[in-house]
């Protein structure tokens, strides 16, 4: 199969680092499990959105980023079983270079940039399953839908908009081997 993986929040933890990079930089308290909306910036009220945005594009902040429990071991076993694996993000075009250094090449040597496409409009992205924690990347897309949970999707009826809900890698891995079956 074609599997097409997005990174943030999906294989990497962005939100955990973005959440306390705008903790630390404006002495605010907020938790990951605060963010119950796709606007970030929703979870802090008196900074405007450009103010929790700009952190993520900072220099080094792709540093602070860590993989999601289990992504690298199952993305190598499923390439190692034979299956395509694409990275499709919808990373700005200034921070690029570093999120893929310091994350994706970083945790993940074993894919390339042969296998990074970066669009924000993933339904235009031809794969048999997309694994997305972004219902607006999901809906729409003529792929088996799976829907990593996140605190901003989590009242989200995966199911009855088709898509199947996970909660980690070794999950997706099961799901992934039924839908070979």
């Amino acid at each position: 199969m074609t599997i097409l993986v997005d990174m943030d929040d999906t294989i990497e933890q962005l939100l955990k680092a973005w959440v306390k990079g705008v903790n630390d930089k404006y002495a605010r308290c907020v938790s990951y499990n605060d963010i119950t909306s796709w606007d970030v910036s929703a979870a802090f009220p008196g900074l405007t959105h450009k103010q929790v945005y700009e952190i993520p594009m900072q220099t080094g902040f792709w540093k602070t980023v860590e993989p999601i429990a289990d992504a690298p071991e199952v993305l190598s076993h499923l390439i190692d079983a034979g299956h395509k694996i694409f990275i499709v993000t919808a990373t700005p075009y200034q921070s690029v270079f570093e999120k893929m250094n310091e994350v994706l090449f970083k945790y993940f040597p074993f894919l390339s940039w042969e296998q990074v496409i970066i669009a924000n409009r993933k339904q235009m992205i031809i794969g048999d399953v997309l694994i997305d924690d972004g219902v607006h990347n999901l809906e729409g897309g003529q792929y088996i839908k799976i829907l990593m949970t996140a605190p901003h999707n989590i009242h989200y009826d995966a199911e009855a908009n088709g898509m199947i809900r996970v909660q980690s890698w070794k999950e997706i891995e099961k799901v992934i081997e039924s839908l070979q079956q």
